[in-house]
């Protein structure tokens, strides 16, 4: 969407006052520690709350946590040689098309281990996620709209 001139000088004179605003570092810091929930900044708590989830919802979460924290972590060093390549001029070469690879395998391997921490497989997580996107876009073609402006539960 192009912003009409008029618009966009308001929006620069609205940024432009935004940044000269002072953040107090110290409040913030205080904001932050009053909004982090008990699990996350006290190791007794966290414990509880993982052995309650263990316990009570026989949920696997040292497998849950390799999964989530391993996703993420090869995620990043995926979308760090693309990053490279389309902004960097890092060549689009075999070597770099391989590193690419590699780290989809990594993501495979811990997307295998969040598998198995909810008890399920890779077909059955391609076909909930069909059926999501077949519902989503129903035509079989993607939608901007559609794409933006979700019906109620679809996540």
């Amino acid at each position: 969407m192009i912003m009409k001139k008029r618009n966009l000088k308001k929006h620069l004179r609205d940024l432009n006052s935004n940044m000269t605003k002072v953040i107090d570092s110290d409040k913030y810091i205080e904001f932050v520690r009053q909004t982090t929930s008990p699990a996350s900044s006290d190791f007794a708590q966290l414990l509880a709350r993982m052995t309650e989830l263990e316990a009570t919802h026989d949920a696997d979460v040292p497998r849950l946590l390799t999964a989530a924290l391993g996703m993420s972590a090869e995620a990043g060093e995926f979308t760090e040689v693309v990053k490279k390549i389309i902004l960097q001029g890092k060549p689009y070469s075999e070597e770099n098309v391989f590193h690419m690879k590699r780290e989809l395998g990594d993501i495979c391997w811990y997307l295998a281990q969040a598998c198995m921490a909810l008890d399920t497989n890779f077909r059955e997580i391609m076909e909930m996620n069909y059926e999501k996107l077949s519902a989503r876009y129903p035509e079989g073609a993607f939608d901007v709209y559609r794409s933006e402006n979700r019906v109620e539960g679809d996540l």
